[in-house]
């Protein structure tokens, strides 16, 4: 399984972006899976910020989002967005897409439990 992120850049404070992750690979069986955005800064621990799971399309976010950014699953593209509106200077962060094998919408925030990984891809909000 191979996952693509695309769609970071520079926006000014309470602009949009959209990230999106590709999903591709015969073994990727959407429906078993979680998919997860976290976000990383240099010098820091990797940091979930929204997560669903493939096969009902249950969310979760991190407090520091909720309300600001959404997650969804396309079916069809087999990509995963990020929609992130009204953002700050501390939304600044390379950010990762991660694929778990299965549900685990018990641990969803923990980095340890994803299997796969993508490339970052950089978000640099300027105030």
């Amino acid at each position: 399984v191979q996952l693509q992120a695309s769609g970071g850049g520079s926006v000014q404070a309470g602009g949009s972006l959209r990230l999106s992750c590709e999903a591709f690979g015969r073994r990727f069986n959407r429906y078993r899976y979680t998919m997860g955005w976290f976000r990383q800064d240099p010098g820091k621990e990797r940091e979930f910020v929204a997560g669903v799971l493939w096969s009902d399309g249950t969310t979760h976010y991190a407090d520091s989002v909720k309300g600001r950014f959404t997650i969804s699953r396309d079916n069809a593209k087999l990509t995963v967005d990020l929609q992130m509106n009204r953002l700050t200077h501390e939304d600044t962060a390379v950010y990762y897409c991660a694929a778990a094998t299965k549900n685990i919408s018990g641990t969803i925030r923990r980095p340890s439990e994803y299997t796969y990984w993508g490339d970052g891809t950089l978000v640099t909000v300027s105030s």
